[in-house]
């Protein structure tokens, strides 16, 4: 689990009883995890770490020299012990003997030969930076990119500046792409200087070791701690030119980046679904209201592992928080954007190479608003938050370099070289396909219900983002959690809103766009159940049943409308209703009137939703009595009443009254949503389907 904590000092959290206990595998896990827990030492996914351990081969039972070192992908924070790649010190070694050393491509050639070095069967596949640990001659290795580090690699006069701070204790070697040759030049370095504890790569990031896995921690934190605090000592103030505007207050940044999102992500998701991510922390600010933002911003990043991540530069968008015009900056954008696509594709053409791979999605993904903050947006919601964590590491980087010196961001064909190596593309070429709604922004009503979690999870696990939202704080807080077990805490939020209020159901659209960065999908969901005879229905039951299943599912929707238009990517509304909609039930009079209402409401949205790609459906369950929490209540009873039965027998009674003699279950009603808000429905508004085992009665017509 990941941590910041900049009020306190980077401490050694070793552990020396645990540490007791554990193998020598497991003393580099922990250190591994250690180290990963905390985003000053190195950011999400970024660094590695290694231990040269004394191993009996399988084979013929001999000890051999085996190099545990962080496999391909991962994050060090929550890694595990089958996230590490093993690999026979002695054949990488015997590697030497076959690189040829002229050009990049022969580097490249180098990583095929890696499998064959595999100690013990691993599965887990090496990563590039595997020579850079095996040929530093020292059993421990830790290569970091924490800010204070990069900093330094970063600045103008890089090698002056580390002779200076680390007196002759950390090497240091000028800008190379990491690779076969990097590791072979590591390696030469920490031989000719045996008393070094580390080499700083120029604009990249730190490697140190250690003879023990201790020792080797230990001396990664000390070296981390002695560059923040020189920095802290040694910088000029104010930071990147001090301010040039004040910031907004904090309602109305988040505000205005509720506005601006949905409509930014329909600018840049025309090809790809894009989700997005509001940072205005106090680093994000300092920065986007400084004098030297456009000048820095267009700089673009340093260390490989942030750009990678940010694209070459940011996206500055023209706003003066001091006479803020809404209309006026989102009029722009689509010249700006432009720009910034056709500046991105000279660059891919500038650069390329012969084999390099096709130029990719030209948007920018990190977005600098002065007064407001940052927006980051990625084809998944986690990518897009990480994506503004690496820019924050950029930031910090910025501020520690132009203190003491001048910062200079990665050469352009570096910059290039890295971005469109062939051997990330064949990385990427491996990923798996998209799921069916990857990128789709869901909101579901009632989402703390039996049908409403059901519906969420089948969502969730089809590549969407939910956003819950129900009356029940509690029983909406238990149902995130449930579904954060399943997709984690990036896929799903919620937010307790009383949809029958006009200002919580724009809240309740604000919280998703500023979450994820608008909506795609809305499920309305939010129920009640009552029932009694036509003259025992007082007229506070029959204004309950249109307030929450009539009022709440136009504003709702209306709502959502608003923001689907605003997007131009069409959009998906699925209504739960009920067979009641369609088939009187005596003794419901105040129940069936709301549902038909809210049918007839969801053929009237589909005529106006149609020139936008809008489609609304329905979907009318019956009888859905296991996981509902509306026949938790008074209902259950009022039915059993109503059909003369006991209240245990009303599932059996509902399932045999079925003309397929089946219970309905919340997994069915969620099937019926998810067909009707994916492309597989593409064709279909306006319809209703029945999701209840069967009832002639409820046939349409």
């Amino acid at each position: 689990m990941h941590h910041n904590t900049e009020q306190q000092p980077i401490a050694s959290l070793w552990d020396e009883a645990h540490a007791a206990t554990l193998s020598e595998p497991e003393l580099l896990l922990y250190r591994s995890n250690l180290l990963g827990s905390d985003l000053r030492i190195t950011n999400f996914g970024g660094g590695n770490t290694s231990a040269k351990i004394e191993m009996d081969d399988t084979l013929t039972g001999l000890p051999v020299e085996v190099l545990w070192v962080k496999g391909s992908g991962g994050d060090l924070g929550s890694i595990k012990l089958d996230g590490f790649s093993t690999l026979y010190m002695d054949k990488l070694h015997a590697l030497k003997q076959r690189y040829r050393g002229l050009a990049l491509e022969d580097e490249d050639e180098m990583v095929a030969y890696l499998p064959h070095c595999t100690f013990n069967l691993n599965p887990r596949a090496a990563s590039i930076d595997t020579p850079l640990h095996a040929y530093i001659a020292r059993k421990h290795v830790d290569h970091m990119h924490p800010d204070s580090v990069i900093a330094i690699a970063a600045c103008k006069n890089s090698e002056s500046l580390t002779a200076t701070i680390f007196g002759g204790e950390l090497g240091w070697l000028p800008w190379q792409r990491p690779g076969y040759d990097l590791g072979l030049k590591l390696e030469a370095l920490s031989k000719a200087q045996p008393g070094l504890k580390g080499i700083i790569l120029e604009g990249h990031g730190l490697f140190t070791w250690g003879d023990c896995a201790k020792s080797c921690y230990e001396t990664t934190l000390a070296i981390i701690k002695r560059a923040g605090d020189w920095l802290g000592q040694n910088s000029k103030q104010p930071a990147f030119g001090g301010a040039r505007i004040a910031e907004l207050p904090a309602t109305e940044r988040s505000a205005l980046a509720a506005r601006l999102m949905p409509l930014l992500r329909g600018k840049i998701s025309q090809d790809e679904y894009k989700l997005g991510h509001f940072d205005d922390s106090a680093a994000v600010l300092e920065f986007v209201c400084s004098e030297d933002l456009d000048a820095l911003a267009a700089l673009g990043t340093s260390c490989p592992d942030h750009f990678l991540r940010t694209k070459i530069r940011p996206f500055v968008i023209d706003f003066d928080p001091t006479a803020p015009d809404f209309d006026g900056m989102v009029a722009g954008l689509d010249v700006a954007l432009e720009q910034y696509r056709a500046d991105y594709v000279a660059y891919h053409t500038r650069c390329k190479r012969d084999n390099s791979p096709a130029v990719r999605d030209a948007n920018p993904i990190i977005y600098l608003i002065p007064g407001v903050g940052m927006l980051s947006f990625a084809k998944d919601k986690a990518t897009a938050r990480i994506a503004g964590e690496f820019y924050v590491n950029a930031i910090n980087v910025m501020r520690g370099a132009n203190g003491v010196d001048t910062y200079v961001g990665l050469p352009e064909q570096e910059a290039f070289d890295i971005e469109y190596w062939l051997l990330e593309e064949a990385k990427l070429q491996r990923m798996p396909k998209p799921k069916s709604l990857a990128g789709r922004i869901a909101l579901v009503t009632g989402g703390a219900g039996g049908i409403g979690q059901a519906v969420a999870r089948q969502l969730i696990q089809e590549g969407a983002c939910v956003m819950l939202t129900d009356i029940d704080s509690e029983a909406l807080e238990q149902a995130c959690q449930s579904l954060v077990k399943v997709a984690g805490k990036d896929s799903v939020k919620a937010f307790r809103a009383n949809i029958t209020n006009e200002q919580d159901v724009e809240a309740i659209l604000n919280e998703t766009a500023l979450c994820f960065g608008g909506v795609d999908l809305l499920v309305s969901n939010a129920g009640i159940a009552s029932s009694a005879p036509l003259e025992e229905t007082t007229l506070a039951i029959w204004q309950r049943n249109q307030d929450i299943l009539v009022t709440g599912y136009f504003l709702v929707g209306r709502s959502a409308f608003r923001v689907m238009k605003q997007q131009k990517l069409g959009g998906s509304m699925v209504f739960v209703a009920s067979k009641n909609g369609l088939v009187a039930s005596a003794g419901a009079a105040a129940y069936c009137t709301a549902k038909a209402a809210e049918i007839h409401l969801a053929r009237c949205i589909a005529l106006e939703g149609a020139p936008h790609g809008i489609r609304v459906n329905v979907v009318n369950p019956d009888a859905v009595i296991r996981g509902s929490r509306i026949w938790d209540g008074k209902w259950k009873e009022e039915r059993a009443a109503s059909n003369k039965i006991e209240s245990d027998d009303v599932e059996e009674f509902y399932r045999k009254r079925s003309m397929l003699k089946l219970s309905v279950l919340p997994e069915d009603i969620a099937e019926a949503v998810y067909f009707l808000s994916s492309s597989k429905a593409g064709k279909s508004t306006g319809n209703i389907l029945n999701v209840d085992a069967g009832n002639a009665a409820a046939f349409t017509r």
